[in-house]
């Protein structure tokens, strides 16, 4: 859900209508009565009287059922996708509809609040170590028993992002022994202050703008999996999470090397829905190759829907009031923020990096 009962207070109270449409968050846990407690009102009708739509996946992130904006010249807010050519983006050109992308929140301190991709991150790292810890024949502390003692197992987290590092501190709180590893080393510290080990390879770093990983050469990648292929052959569970936006994910994990694991070792591909860091992963399933479990799943945050609208309801609602002005939405492009999420606006592609991706669709 894109907007819960909590936040309709703000909008009310900067002079905007909330118009919600019927049940809209009650599979995320949000009766109507709380959105009307709050003051919001329940219209069938509200997509077509909006002037501005929060919503959760819009443009190329929109499911097959979505009905789309209500009529032309609406606002759209949500994730988008936008770096994937799609014909929801033609239909917002000759729509004119203002389209913001919730994936462009530029990481800069005024947009923390702002930030959905770390929020949906941390939700998505942390289910990612409770998925590898069911699926994990073994249980993840050391115990000294009468009957013997159990080893802990051991994690190896790949990408050291936002849900790295929550996978990193969730694994680390059920008691195994967590290494990780990634391509920028600033990293190290963070890695080492939720008690886990960083793995140092003889590689060039790979930090590109806003702090994310860039694309490297194939050479990077094909040197980047022999140094860590021992690493992954001692492991009981390898979270990958690594990504590059707007680029498919590198395949960090070979056949070769899933062959090498122990046998019920599992390995949470996060990054399926961009080609995997796994060879052998497929989106949204589970396969069992070599005696190894690998998962593929994909939206994991609406597994925790209460909690991802929440977060995510914040998000919206921050950056929405950051352009109403007396009552009124004010979009100015040479404000930092609005000029990295806008991206189609008047008819036109706002954004100038997607105008290469989405140029055909004008």
């Amino acid at each position: 859900m894109a907007l819960v009962p909590a936040h309709v207070g703000p909008l009310a109270k900067a002079g905007c209508t909330v118009l919600i449409e019927p049940g809209a968050g009650v599979a995320s846990g949000y009766p109507d009565a709380e959105y009307e407690a709050k003051g919001a009102t329940i219209a069938p009708d509200a997509r077509a009287r909006a002037d501005v739509i929060l919503t959760v996946r819009a443009g190329a992130a929109a499911p097959a059922d979505d009905p789309g904006p209500g009529r032309d010249g609406q606002t759209v807010v949500g994730f988008l996708e936008p770096y994937a050519a799609h014909p929801s983006f033609s239909d917002y050109l000759k729509r004119r509809i203002t389209a913001f992308s919730m994936e462009l929140i530029p990481r800069i301190t005024r947009a923390q609040s702002m930030d959905a991709l770390s929020s949906m991150a941390n939700l998505a790292g942390y289910r990612a170590a409770i998925l590898g810890a069911e699926a994990l024949p073994k249980m993840f502390p050391m115990m000294m028993t009468a009957a013997g003692t159990i080893v802990a197992a051991r994690v190896f987290v790949v990408g050291v992002g936002v849900a790295g590092l929550q996978a990193i501190a969730t694994t680390r709180r059920l008691g195994a022994l967590v290494s990780a590893y990634d391509v920028r080393p600033a990293v190290k510290e963070q890695v080492q202050s939720l008690g886990a080990k960083f793995v140092e390879m003889e590689l060039e770093a790979a930090e590109g703008q806003g702090g994310y990983a860039k694309e490297m050469d194939d050479e990077f990648y094909r040197r980047q999996r022999v140094l860590m292929g021992d690493v992954v052959a001692e492991s009981d569970l390898v979270i990958t999470t690594a990504a590059i936006p707007g680029k498919p994910s590198p395949v960090l994990i070979t056949e070769e090397m899933v062959a090498r694991m122990p046998p019920g070792s599992v390995i949470v591909d996060l990054a399926t829905e961009r080609g995997g860091n796994c060879e052998l992963s497929q989106t949204g399933t589970t396969v069992v190759r070599h005696g190894v479990t690998i998962l593929g799943p994909v939206n994991l945050p609406s597994s925790l829907a209460f909690n991802a609208s929440q977060l995510y309801s914040k998000n919206v609602t921050t950056f929405l009031l950051s352009m109403v002005k007396d009552a009124s939405l004010v979009i100015d492009p040479t404000d930092e923020i609005v000029a990295a999420t806008l991206v189609t606006r008047d008819g036109a592609i706002a954004h100038e990096t997607l105008r290469g991706v989405l140029g055909g669709e004008q």
